[in-house]
């Protein structure tokens, strides 16, 4: 299918399944980027949520990604420490942080990359508030779990900290020079006005106001908006230019032998068994047909297929209505369909 014909139809997918959610009200709204390296579209359906009036939603709402941050901060990050030779993938990272001997100091970049680390699995992190403990020494400190593929984001949060101790500058400014770079303005962690510029995620309590501006995330919350699993909001329009740029770094990479371009090799190739259907490479999932992507627990997903070069990125703020999100495994599976094609 030629790509014109495959965004057109793509794109009148997305508009349908998103507007069967809507009328329904299993979610206020949402819009995506469809694209291919020189062509892209946006549909918008709905608006950002009943608490905030008719705004509609619109390619330049800010989301909250939730766990995108872990491919759009952290992952690209961590990237360029291992290009500069400040850490490797397989070294082991107590190394890197004062005190220990810590259980999980042996744990590796890698093995968080692929969430293969066996730290802790559970991401509450209200046991450390009032305490003396460094956060990274706590969750180092912790047993190991046992061996074998669980999705952990204490990892992440590890992998957040390590950069600030590495490059010597907080994580979101680390992140905000990266974006700038990229040429993303409307990408950034939180917290943000309320206005019909940002979505609202979830009403956490019946009668109050929804969760507006600051980070969903409750261990993200804790520490500030700022950690290297959640916090980062953005746009259609930047979730685009991120989605474009990587696969023209992936196409130009054929053939070099640079380390940042070896790590994205690493990164989209399957490196440890998930599931029947998919693979997890370095932070990213994997399919056998070359799919790679990555979920946001609020209601969002970014979808690469370097084969292809095309693309689409979705941001919705399906949580707003709970957490149960009816609906979004559906928009996500029509999602993925598109490429097969």
């Amino acid at each position: 299918m030629l790509d014109g014909d495959w965004l057109a139809e793509t794109g009148a997918e997305i508009r349908g399944v998103l507007k069967v959610m809507v009328d329904a009200g299993w979610l206020p709204g949402g819009t995506a980027v469809v694209g291919t390296d020189s062509m892209w579209e946006f549909v918008s359906v709905g608006g950002i949520g009943e608490t905030v009036g008719d705004h509609p939603a619109a390619p330049d709402v800010r989301y909250d990604v939730a766990s995108l941050t872990k491919v759009m901060a952290t992952w690209p990050l961590m990237g360029r420490v291992v290009a500069e030779g400040l850490v490797g993938l397989d070294a082991p990272l107590g190394s890197y942080f004062s005190g220990g001997p810590f259980p999980g100091g042996q744990v590796t970049a890698r093995q968080i990359l692929t969430h293969t680390s066996r730290l802790n699995p559970v991401t509450w992190l209200e046991r450390y508030v009032g305490t003396e403990q460094d956060l990274a020494e706590a969750i180092l400190a912790e047993p190991l779990d046992e061996e074998g593929y669980r999705y952990i984001d204490r990892g992440f949060i590890l992998l957040g900290l390590l950069l600030e101790r590495l490059l010597g500058d907080p994580l979101d400014r680390l992140a905000g020079e990266l974006w700038s770079v990229a040429g993303m303005p409307s990408t950034t962690y939180g917290p943000l006005s309320r206005s019909p510029a940002v979505a609202p995620t979830e009403r956490r309590i019946p009668g109050t106001a929804p969760t507006w501006g600051v980070v969903h995330d409750e261990a993200a919350a804790l520490m500030g908006g700022v950690a290297g699993h959640a916090g980062v909001f953005t746009t259609a329009i930047d979730l685009g230019v991120f989605a474009r740029d990587l696969l023209r770094v992936h196409d130009r990479s054929r053939g070099r032998r640079d380390a940042f371009s070896e790590y994205l090799r690493q990164s989209w190739r399957p490196q440890v068994p998930a599931d029947e259907h998919f693979s997890r490479g370095l932070a990213w999932l994997v399919t056998d047909d070359g799919l790679v992507y990555h979920h946001g627990y609020t209601g969002v997903s970014l979808f690469l297929h370097p084969a292809t070069g095309r693309y689409v990125g979705l941001l919705t703020n399906a949580v707003h209505h709970g957490r149960r999100r009816t609906g979004l495994f559906d928009l996500r599976a029509a999602v993925r369909a598109s490429f097969a094609d």
